[in-house]
């Protein structure tokens, strides 16, 4: 396991601010909340909250996931997003390069996870004790030795989408815990990234959509208009 060296700049990202929500940008490297050890205390709720003293976490995104992350800006915001994530009311999509080629073009994954405590943090698959995770996901761009998917959880599981792509066979490229040394070798950093929530508002319980296209270079040069792949219809 690497060392914790979160990124440094920039210091923090606002996509969007309103009185009730904020979304921002969470780096690849960068805790969503702080750790147990102190010198993990670096993350993006403690990089908000000097600025945006009464923001709280209603979600998380994993410390190597890049990505939008909702916050809220008041207890009322928080417990209506809290119901909206706990209900299934958020969608999320995220795109990630895998390794190889799926044979068919999308599907879905339907696969129990439990976590592996002896090798925490690490889940694994478990269909006896393993609680329901369901990921569905639609290949957007191939080439010689990976692919460009895109990925919409129905559950929210601890790593449900690095397990699940694991065990269709096709491993996110960089995947520290999950990838062998040479698929980790394909990439400086873990491929996923999530690049679309929609949820209703806390104020007008009216859906609305943000989109993020991912910054690192090997989706970048997938397609100048990756962003259009997130409006893909499943």
């Amino acid at each position: 396991m690497n060392p914790y060296n979160p990124p440094k700049t920039p210091n923090l990202e606002i996509f969007y601010k309103d009185q009730a929500i904020l979304l921002a940008i969470k780096p690849s490297g960068l805790l969503t909340v702080p750790g147990r050890e102190a010198h993990k205390k670096d993350c993006l709720i403690n990089r908000i909250t000097p600025h945006f003293p009464t923001a709280t976490i209603v979600h998380r995104l994993d410390l190597e996931t890049s990505g939008l992350v909702v916050i809220a800006l008041n207890k009322v915001s928080q417990s209506s997003l809290g119901r909206s994530f706990q209900q299934r009311k958020v969608e999320k999509r995220y795109l990630a390069w895998v390794d190889g080629n799926p044979i068919n073009d999308g599907g879905t994954i339907d696969i129990p996870l439990f976590p592996d405590w002896p090798n925490r943090p690490l889940q694994k698959i478990d269909y006896e004790n393993g609680k329901a995770a369901l990921t569905h996901w639609k290949v957007l761009e191939r080439r010689e030795d990976r692919a460009l998917v895109m990925l919409m959880p129905v559950t929210g599981r601890s790593h449900q989408l690095r397990v699940h792509m694991k065990a269709l066979g096709h491993t996110i490229l960089g995947d520290p815990l999950y990838a062998d040394e040479r698929v980790r070798g394909m990439a400086d950093r873990l491929m996923l990234h999530a690049g679309y929530l929609a949820f209703p508002h806390p104020d007008t319980d009216e859906m609305i959509s943000f989109s993020l296209p991912p910054a690192t270079k090997p989706a970048a040069e997938a397609n100048a208009n990756i962003g259009n792949f997130f409006a893909t219809e499943w």
